[in-house]
């Protein structure tokens, strides 16, 4: 219930995607394909099929415009319920992401108690401060059911935990409250070195695990991986593509063994896409996948997508350039926080990520104009479960390691 980009494929952040949607299709269209598309993208045969793998945690994210509108705000839409009650019986029967809809590159949660009051607890937040966000979790209210556990994201894309202490000790501790930490490795994607299993790389892994995961260990209180999964390639035929995902494979699998030498419970990103990291995606000929074709080949060719985006002469022409000149008039910018990206990083979400993606949403859109409602479904139903692909080797990997944790 909450689309980032690479999931489904449009530019950008989805509240312009829905917006573009919307000017194309029409309030009634656009109302029946989203239905239709939250309808298709989980079902009974997605619960059977994660619960067949041995998994018991499913984690669910979504958004919070939903069930509130922002021109008429604090007035709860019921129907914003409706899928996400009906995934949780789903999941129930079967017994089984900073992604916050932004369109600029300015943090407005910080900056207003309002946006704050409106939020649950939040995924990879970026606190500049390392103040607020501790303060934001100690001013949540307890659910009304008191057994029922708080997860807490640590700062900077829930990779550090600095100011975190007064919520673990003294007066203000926070009961029945885990923290979650997300542990993504650059071997898993595109920019990395290739993952070939090395002691070396094996002792980079759970190094990079454990320096996350030290501030949990250091005041003992529960830990929960919260993402991790490298991506990967669907070109199946071609014979370099299938290496590279055998490495990644043998990535995330000693990854696992790192969760287990620590006893640590984990989620996977994410269950279901395009292509890119998905345990199940699309077929490459479905309605949806060749709807947009031309606009994803955009998005590879301008790199406009912030995860997983493959290296390109063209963009790279462009960037490296105008990277070194900022550079040169201040070589303090590499030192802007977040602290993990460097200068490219900030030029590439204001540029590409920010201003070029929001250009192009109407584009996408225009993709799916003059369709009626019959083609909307058969565009929403290709991530229907009985018509995507398997993943077999990553869940394969799943199955086998929950069969060895539950032995």
């Amino acid at each position: 219930m909450n689309k980032e980009n690479f999931i489904t494929g449009y530019p950008g952040h989805e509240s312009e995607h829905r917006a573009a949607m919307k000017k194309v299709l029409g309030q009634e269209n656009y109302e029946f394909f989203f239905d239709k598309w939250l309808e298709y993208f989980f079902t009974d045969a997605d619960a059977v099929f994660f619960a067949s793998l041995g998994l018991n945690a499913l984690r669910l994210p979504f958004n919070y415009r939903h069930f509130e509108d922002d021109m008429n705000p604090r007035v709860l839409k019921g129907e914003g319920f409706k899928h996400l009650d009906r995934v949780i019986d789903l999941v129930d029967k079967a017994k089984t992401g900073w992604h916050s809809d932004n369109h600029s590159s300015w943090a407005s949660f910080w900056d207003y108690k309002y946006h704050q009051d409106c939020y649950n607890p939040i995924n990879e937040p970026c606190d500049p401060e390392h103040v607020r966000l501790p303060a934001f979790y100690q001013r949540l209210e307890r659910p009304s059911v008191p057994d029922h556990i708080l997860w807490l994201d640590g700062n900077t894309f829930a990779m550090e935990f600095v100011g975190f202490e007064p919520l673990v000790s003294g007066p203000t501790k926070l009961p029945n409250t885990a923290y979650s930490n997300h542990d993504y490795n650059s071997m898993g994607f595109p920019s990395g070195d290739a993952y070939l299993g090395t002691d070396e790389q094996k002792s980079r892994l759970e190094k990079s695990f454990r320096r996350k995961a030290e501030w949990m260990a250091k005041y003992d209180v529960p830990c929960w991986n919260g993402e991790f999964g490298p991506v990967y390639s669907i070109h199946e035929k071609d014979e370099a593509a299938k290496k590279i995902n055998e490495q990644r494979y043998n990535m995330l699998a000693e990854q696992l063994n790192i969760y287990d030498k620590h006893a640590i419970p984990w989620s996977i990103w994410l269950y279901k896409d395009i292509g890119l990291q998905g345990m199940i995606y699309t077929d490459p000929e479905s309605k949806w996948n060749r709807t947009i074709a031309p606009s994803l080949q955009i998005k590879v060719d301008a790199q406009l997508d912030a995860w997983g985006s493959y290296p390109g002469a063209s963009m790279e022409s462009v960037m490296a350039p105008l990277v070194a000149e900022l550079e040169k008039v201040n070589p303090d910018a590499k030192d802007e926080y977040p602290t993990p990206w460097n200068v490219e990083c900030h030029v590439r979400r204001a540029v590409l990520q920010t201003f070029l993606s929001r250009t192009l949403s109407d584009k996408f859109a225009q993709q799916f104009s003059g369709m009626g409602k019959e083609e909307l479904e058969e565009c929403a139903k290709s991530f229907h479960f009985d018509q995507c692909k398997k993943r077999d080797g990553l869940n394969d990997i799943l199955r086998d390691h929950a069969k060895l944790s539950h032995a």
